[in-house]
């Protein structure tokens, strides 16, 4: 049975966070978030690695990661790039890659089996890891049976500020009909609001079941999304901050027959950090998780 892959996206520049959270450390031993959620991978199953970054830090990036991950798990590195598009579409004004739909695309090559799809500033908890590599290990990497964690929504906002998360609809059989991007939900005197197409905030459901990009595919997906992206480039070649997210690749395939996405259960609780002012409570968290046993004082040795 081949191990599956997780896809870790970390080419995001923070510019809310004021800096690359991907590399913050958030205890007294120097964890980032995604150290938790290579250490669960690793202990749910994962035999691989694949890291979406920048080239502008990628000798940091190793500096931080490629000692600790040292015979753990295998290893591997695409650079997501303004520039990694068809020349015809490069523009020097574009300053931000092309979204997470895009970051997918640039694992093609090197992406062979089933994988798992995640943000690396989410700490998506030990349960949600076994979950999908269980659902992934036994699903034919030859179909486009997908599968997603999702989580509630009022579990995902911060209290610094708006977030975007994909807004889900399930059938009564617990699969994904359709991900709505909404990239503005923010708590307003109390309520959670959401900006709806003509731009005003309208109240959301707190319960609403939200994507936060914990994708589980097989490599069917990269066909598909590879078309859309360019039908996408077409489109939005003259909007320089148009971005292909991750859910639209997901809901054409839905609206065209092409995939299922199996919604998983799974209990686990999120967190994340969106704003600087998220860091505390983010650290307190995972103090309480290391002091309660669920992960050792030291991760790595």
């Amino acid at each position: 049975m081949n191990k599956p892959t997780l896809v870790i996206l970390a080419a995001g520049m923070g510019s809310r966070y004021g800096g690359l959270k991907q590399m913050d450390t958030f205890t007294k031993e120097g964890d980032t978030i995604i150290d938790f959620s290579l250490y669960d991978a690793i202990q749910a199953g994962f035999g691989k690695v694949v890291f979406v970054i920048r080239k502008t830090f990628e000798k940091d990036f190793k500096a931080i990661f490629d000692k600790k991950l040292e015979d753990k798990v295998e290893v591997d590195y695409v650079f997501q790039e303004v520039d990694k598009v068809p020349e015809k579409y490069i523009s020097s004004e574009r300053v931000k890659p092309w979204g997470t739909g895009h970051a997918l695309l640039m694992t093609k090559n090197i992406v062979k089996e089933n994988f798992a799809i995640i943000n690396a500033d989410d700490f998506y908890s030990k349960q949600a890891f076994y979950v999908m590599a269980e659902h992934l290990k036994n699903t034919d990497k030859n179909s486009c049976n997908f599968s997603m964690v999702a989580y509630s929504l009022k579990n995902t906002v911060s209290d610094n500020g708006y977030v975007s998360r994909g807004e889900c609809t399930l059938d009564e059989n617990g699969y994904l009909t359709d991900v709505t991007e909404r990239v503005r939900i923010e708590k307003i005197d109390g309520i959670l609001k959401s900006e709806n197409n003509d731009g005003e905030m309208s109240p959301i459901d707190e319960n609403t079941t939200v994507s936060m990009n914990f994708w589980g595919f097989t490599p069917k997906c990269f066909e598909f999304g590879e078309k859309l992206f360019l039908d996408f480039l077409k489109e939005n070649k003259e909007n320089l901050k148009a971005e292909f997210y991750l859910p639209l690749i997901v809901n054409k395939m839905l609206q065209n027959k092409k995939a299922s996405v199996k919604v998983l259960e799974s209990d686990s609780k999120w967190f994340g950090v969106t704003y600087s002012g998220d860091k505390e409570k983010a650290q307190n968290e995972i103090k309480r998780l290391k002091e309660n046993g669920v992960y050792p004082k030291k991760l790595w040795n």
